[in-house]
């Protein structure tokens, strides 16, 4: 069954009006969004997939000094894309690097610098609240330490990379209300590095991160295992949130919530969207931070409590991953342009596309959501209502319900512009619950589960727990 956005199943409930206003539904159908879906193109990502491959390697440790091999190579050409999008847009994009030095790492034993490509576009109404889609600039082989060898990374992960500047590309062409981050990210594979920086500057400059779709590894359709299939691709979310406190462990523990992260919230959000507006894909929710004792740029985001998410490929061949190029007893090895599939990875550019889009446009998600119905026999939410400067699109807010086993909300009702709605015979202990918020158009943001377990910001921002 095909669900698109803002049409899950309504219950006519009654609302409380907020300054005199009447509940209204906004409209279900965007045609924004199949229109962005509609413009990623196979093309472009094919000629940047090809482009960042040609580099030779991108290896963290690699060439800094040349213009066509190495990592230094690499990150200039991504900022000269930028600066082009950019100027095609008439200057809309704030494109910069993001320097630290690292050294005494396992995988960075000398001083070197890890240097993110960042471009920013700005938000008309909301400018301090960013969505980022993040990809990876570098690439290795077989050695950890191997900054010669060639490590073309066309897949892992010139695709990812490729991926953030065909979204650039398209959405430049709109104006949003929050700002997106397209961010290209260093030191993946010896360490998370740069991700972990970014992140520690959103948090120590008091970025508003409401997510990070990182994208790394969507050009591959033809597992190790011989499944090949190009209709589903996996989002991996974590459950529990990485900045937990014995506090907010006690609260999880008698409410509920293991399975209601704002990342794992972020997830059903990516999942919805594809559902009504991406044909012939379906994204397989896992309900893990990542792979087995692998990782990805999304954890250091959620280490600091962002919401974060790892957008991948279902199907891998890990003959492809981390491999000098070689053949062994006929078996070939090494991550090579021959084994991208451009078509999936331009249908995964489009998933973060329109997942940017709807959350740029849509108010920020509500803050402070609390819920009360203990041996009651109806539910009534509270939260925050969204700083009218800077949402003046806001339409009001949907409360979103579904049974505790349901992997995807289920059930929801319109409740308009108020800070409070009562859910008449609707049982607490039975069901989990949510608030989005709605705008004018259509758009939601994600799902705010109650309490700080839900909450879209760090943690150590929360300035009160609604259930005291």
């Amino acid at each position: 069954m095909i669900v698109v956005l803002a049409a899950a199943v309504a219950i006519p409930l009654a609302a409380r009006p907020l300054r005199g206003q009447e509940a209204r539904q906004p409209a279900a159908e965007l045609q924004a969004l199949h229109d962005i879906v509609a413009s990623v193109s196979a093309a472009r990502v094919e000629a940047d997939i090809r482009r960042l491959a040609g580099f030779g390697t991108r290896h963290t440790l690699s060439d800094t000094l040349s213009d066509t091999r190495g990592i230094g190579a690499a990150r200039r050409w991504i900022k000269a894309e930028f600066d082009a999008i950019s100027a095609a847009c008439g200057g809309c994009l704030e494109v910069s690097y993001q320097t630290s030095m690292v050294m005494g790492a396992a995988r960075i034993p000398e001083e070197t610098a890890i240097v993110n490509v960042l471009a920013i576009q700005r938000g008309t109404t909301d400018p301090g609240r960013y969505v980022v889609m993040s990809g990876d600039i570098d690439s290795r082989a077989t050695g950890a330490l191997d900054g010669v060898t060639d490590a073309p990374g066309a897949n892992d992960n010139a695709s990812g990379m490729a991926g953030v500047l065909e979204a650039a590309r398209v959405l430049t062409q709109y104006e949003f209300n929050g700002s997106i981050i397209y961010a290209g990210l260093s030191g993946e594979e010896q360490g998370l590095f740069g991700g972990r920086h970014m992140a520690e500057v959103a948090l120590n400059e008091g970025w508003r991160l409401q997510a990070v779709l990182n994208n790394d590894m969507i050009g591959n359709i033809q597992g190790q295992n011989g499944v090949s299939d190009n209709t589903i691709a996996r989002i991996f979310a974590e459950g529990t949130r990485a900045d937990e406190t014995e506090q907010v462990a006690g609260r999880r523990r008698v409410t509920g919530g293991e399975v209601d992260s704002p990342s794992r919230n972020l997830a059903r959000f990516v999942d919805r969207l594809v559902d009504g507006y991406v044909p012939n894909l379906d994204m397989m929710m896992v309900y893990r931070l990542d792979r087995f004792g692998r990782g990805g740029h999304h954890r250091p985001f959620n280490d600091a409590g962002f919401p974060a998410v790892r957008i991948m490929e279902a199907n891998e061949d890990y003959r492809r991953q981390h491999q000098d190029i070689r053949v062994e007893d006929g078996v070939e090895y090494g991550d090579v342009i021959d084994e991208v599939e451009f078509d999936f990875a331009a249908k995964l550019t489009a998933v973060n596309a329109i997942s940017l889009a709807a959350m740029a446009w849509a108010p920020a998600p509500p803050r402070n959501v609390a819920i009360q119905g203990a041996v009651r026999p109806s539910t009534t939410l509270r939260w925050d209502p969204v700083p009218a400067d800077h949402a003046p699109n806001l339409a009001g807010y949907r409360v979103y319900w579904r049974l505790t086993d349901a992997p995807q909300w289920q059930w929801s009702v319109f409740a308009g512009d108020v800070t409070e709605h009562t859910l008449e015979n609707i049982v607490i202990d039975n069901y989990l619950f949510g608030v989005a918020s709605v705008s004018e158009d259509g758009y939601e943001s994600p799902v705010v589960f109650p309490w700080p377990i839900g909450a879209f910001e760090p943690l150590e921002w929360t300035q009160r727990d609604p259930g005291s």
